[in-house]
């Protein structure tokens, strides 16, 4: 079963965000960004892109799927 890894926690940390704050700017619940963090989660693209644009960054930067 394929793990995800996510970057989005290091990305909030640069910039000061707290979770919920995260959560409104991409219409998701607090819960829905803890379990992203955590790896417990696997986004939808749309919310991927979200969350990327938010950062300004690429998916690829904040998402890594392991085998």
């Amino acid at each position: 079963m394929a793990e995800l890894k996510t970057k989005i926690k290091e990305h909030r940390a640069r910039l000061n965000m707290k979770q919920d704050e995260l959560a409104e700017l991409v219409g998701v619940r607090r819960e829905t960004i803890i379990r992203l963090e955590k790896g417990q989660y696997n986004p939808s693209l749309k919310l991927a892109m979200d969350i990327a644009a938010v950062f300004n960054t690429t998916v690829e930067e904040l998402f890594e799927f392991y085998e």
